[in-house]
């Protein structure tokens, strides 16, 4: 069933993304993780692939254990890197084939082991192209695209990023994934500008438990300090003070309350990042109220 389907029909309801382990050999831990996961009920659950495809046939086995096995609605991610026509209809096709009906189509960021890497003359360079490749190719398929609140690196302006995401849901997006923040009032704001540019689909805030010093500063590479606001700093006091078992209960603490807060402000529901770890999804679930 399409996601977009699903989004009226509970309110509010939590999503869940996982990224598939590189080693099979890891797997049943992870399916063990998902496992405790699904007290949280999920709406959906997202599940990611690196650049270029490199863990694609990953996703399509992980994808199929949690539709057949686990009764759970997937996500499968799609990106422009590396990808061609013949490349995306087969694994669309394959995806199809198992009975999971959701894509969430990405630009992604250029593979780090390439630095001459340009999206110019890729003949996927933008996620409206998949929007558009999806939506004339495989019409049944429901598709998810990303927003960033705090504005993509790359863009010269927010009203830029807003005119480019509108872009993407005139192109067939259904509903938008935000990335990751830690500010609500930027999100809320987020969604009051795309309000005004004509954006009607539903906006899912997207939601990380900081776990450790190395993942915030791991994020903080890929977008800045800017993205924090002020956490950031909080973060660092955290880590000198105790150390990654600080930042932990800092990371989680703070992702409960922007859970809470975006729930009391009304959105459809709440995507969390999961980092494939059910204990920390389980403890901002478990002290949520729900209204």
């Amino acid at each position: 069933m399409q996601i977009a389907e699903l989004i009226p029909t509970r309110k509010p309801f939590f999503s869940l993304e996982f990224f598939p382990p590189k080693e099979r050999d890891t797997w049943p831990k992870f399916f063990a993780e998902v496992e405790k996961l699904k007290a949280v009920d999920p709406l959906f659950v997202s599940v990611t692939y690196g650049a270029g495809g490199g863990t694609q046939a990953n996703t399509l086995d992980v994808v199929t254990h949690l539709k057949r096995e686990l009764g759970l609605e997937p996500m499968a991610h799609l990106t422009c890197v590396g990808a061609s026509s013949g490349a995306l209809r087969e694994f669309l096709q394959a995806i199809s084939d198992v009975g999971i009906d959701n894509v969430l189509a990405l630009r992604g960021d250029p593979p780090k082991n390439n630095p001459d890497f340009r999206f110019e003359g890729q003949e996927f360079q933008h996620a409206s192209d998949l929007v558009r490749f999806i939506r004339s190719e495989f019409p049944a398929m429901g598709i998810g695209v990303a927003g960033i609140p705090t504005m993509h690196p790359e863009s010269a302006t927010l009203a830029d990023d807003l005119k480019w995401l509108k872009h993407k849901v005139d192109a067939g997006g259904q509903f938008v994934v935000s990335q990751l923040f830690f500010e609500n009032a930027l999100f809320l704001d987020y969604v009051a500008r795309l309000r005004e540019c004509g954006v009607g689909v539903p906006v899912l805030p997207g939601v990380m438990p900081i776990m450790s010093m190395k993942s915030a500063e791991f994020i903080a590479t890929l977008n800045g300090r800017a993205v924090f606001g002020g956490f950031y700093e909080e973060l660092e006091r955290a880590f000198a003070a105790g150390g990654d078992d600080a930042v932990r209960e800092l990371g989680v603490a703070r992702a409960t309350q922007q859970v809470q807060g975006l729930i009391d402000a009304g959105v459809p529901g709440v995507h969390l990042y999961t980092l494939n770890r059910a204990d920390a999804c389980l403890a901002i679930v478990n002290n949520i109220t729900l209204r």
